[in-house]
């Protein structure tokens, strides 16, 4: 039985790369298996391998764990597929897509074609490892809240001040205010301010007489 031997490399990781060996009646699920065996990732994830030219354009897709769009379209699992389908270049080339929530992408590229396989080795095989894959995911830590029970001091919290600074604030606030109470105006001091004080001011300047004389202008 003919052996394929794989170069496996992340698009945007170029220092990470595996070389894996794998029959060619073995499927494209066996191939999607033994990169996450040589990654350490979780493998349970939708993914997909594609038909690649030299230039990495991706053509038809071979699908695992497809979502209902892939199933009614039809797309090839990855179990039913042997890779002895679709290696017709000595150099073949396979984009390969790894979790479509949070994706990876691989180049995979075929090496060399083995006619014999090795005595005592298990397919698929992973002969060289060099780099340290990139975590699987990363954790995003959410700071716990730290607002009070209380929301009569947030705005406090947004000026960065404690509990001794709302002591200062209330002795200075407590001195601002006048506890002196309010003298309710008499209606009759109004009226001298406005109105029955004039006659008054006419009786002192002799208002009465000039208007008396406005015969002599």
């Amino acid at each position: 039985m003919a052996v394929y031997r794989f170069r496996v490399s992340f698009e945007d990781y170029d220092d990470v790369t595996r070389v894996i060996d794998i029959k060619s009646n073995q499927t494209f699920e066996d191939l999607h298996y033994a990169i996450h065996k040589s990654t350490g990732y979780n493998p349970e994830f939708p993914s997909s391998f594609y038909i690649s030219n030299d230039q990495w354009i991706k053509g038809e897709e071979i699908t695992y764990l497809p979502n209902q769009k892939r199933i009614d379209r039809g797309i090839a699992l990855m179990t039913n597929v042997k890779l002895s389908k679709y290696i017709d270049d000595p150099h073949q080339k396979f984009y390969y897509t790894f979790n479509f929530d949070r994706p990876f992408d691989f180049h995979v590229e075929l090496l060399n074609i083995i006619l014999d396989e090795a005595k005592g080795v298990t397919y698929p095989a992973v002969i060289k490892s060099v780099g340290d894959a990139p975590k699987q995911f990363i954790n995003v830590v959410v700071a716990p809240s730290t607002a009070t029970e209380n929301d009569d001091f947030d705005f406090l919290n947004e000026m960065a001040l404690n509990e001794e600074d709302t002591e200062d604030l209330s002795d200075v606030s407590d001195s601002l205010v006048d506890d002196t109470p309010i003298k309710k105006a008499d209606p009759e001091d109004e009226d001298d301010e406005f109105g029955g004080g004039f006659d008054d001011e006419e009786e002192e300047y002799g208002m009465d007489d000039h208007l008396s004389n406005d015969d002599d202008y």
